[in-house]
């Protein structure tokens, strides 16, 4: 990302749902939209200033029967960081890990505790399919431990992070978007992990470049079919795949096309109708 201003598109629901408005995220998550925030009865969209297209967002509102018209305002970064310390919530997973930022007080510590700073990346864990992972990941506690992990399209790395603070040997985190790989980085030192969390930025075809016990994808369903092979290969035998970022009625094509590279399904999560597939290869 190159520039520090952004759009805030305020989607206006009616009748306002949590469901029509995660809906709604995970269309426009296919655009470069990157953060979100629910303002009942509005959604808050934010893109960056150069990726703005009107006709593109009109396209995915169409398919919305519920958004009822929307506005668009510049927002510098700055006051987006701001609007996040005004809403963010310490996020709780199973009374194990807890998720929170500096200027959250009084939190009860927990196993694993994470502290973080977005600077605009995705994943701040208030997500129902990356406390869907992270209940995942805790449940095949032993293959983490002592070996390999990829958290692929990584964002603010909290996966990777809680990878690496449950004993995993080496993590790599990867993401497309630069700030997220930098805030990546940075949360990886400020949680003192920084020395086994590996991160760049690029796509899929960095995978290439090592093989792992356990991948972390939470992503788009598009983003995971297409990728699926790629994570085939680099995924070592008897490994742990686990993906998210899509609902419910995603699973049978997720199951396809991973049962057509010989990856076995182990496991299905649902959370508020979002979906976690847990996949081994054998």
């Amino acid at each position: 990302m190159n520039s520090q201003d952004y759009i805030e598109v305020a989607i206006r629901l009616d009748p306002f749902s949590e469901d029509a408005a995660d809906i709604l995220m995970a269309g426009l998550s296919e655009l470069p939209y990157d953060s979100f925030v629910t303002e009942a009865p509005f959604l808050k969209a934010y893109i960056q200033r150069e990726d703005y297209r009107p006709s593109d967002l009109k396209v995915i509102l169409s398919g919305c029967p519920e958004a009822a018209g929307f506005s668009a305002v510049l927002v510098p970064a700055r006051n987006w960081n701001q609007a996040w310390e005004d809403t963010f919530e310490p996020v709780v997973v199973d009374g194990t890990v807890t998720i929170k930022a500096s200027f959250n007080t009084g939190v009860p510590r927990t196993r694993f505790n994470i502290w973080i700073d977005p600077k605009m990346a995705f994943g701040t864990g208030s997500h129902h399919t990356t406390y869907l992972m992270m209940q995942q990941m805790l449940a095949i506690g032993p293959a983490i431990r002592g070996h390999v992990v990829l958290d692929m399209g990584c964002g603010t790395a909290i996966l990777g992070i809680l990878a690496a603070k449950m004993g995993a040997r080496k993590v790599f985190a990867v993401d497309i978007d630069a700030v997220a790989a930098r805030s990546a980085w940075g949360n990886a030192r400020w949680n003192r992990v920084g020395r086994r969390v590996e991160t760049a930025c690029g796509d899929a075809s960095l995978l290439q470049m090592g093989s792992y016990d356990v991948i972390l994808a939470n992503i788009h369903r598009n983003v995971i079919l297409q990728d699926l092979p790629t994570y085939e290969r680099s995924l070592r035998r008897g490994g742990h795949l686990l993906v998210s970022g899509f609902f419910e009625a995603d699973i049978p094509a997720v199951r396809s096309a991973a049962e057509s590279l010989g990856l076995t399904v182990t496991g299905r999560f649902l959370r508020e109708g979002w979906a976690c597939v847990t996949l081994r290869k054998f």
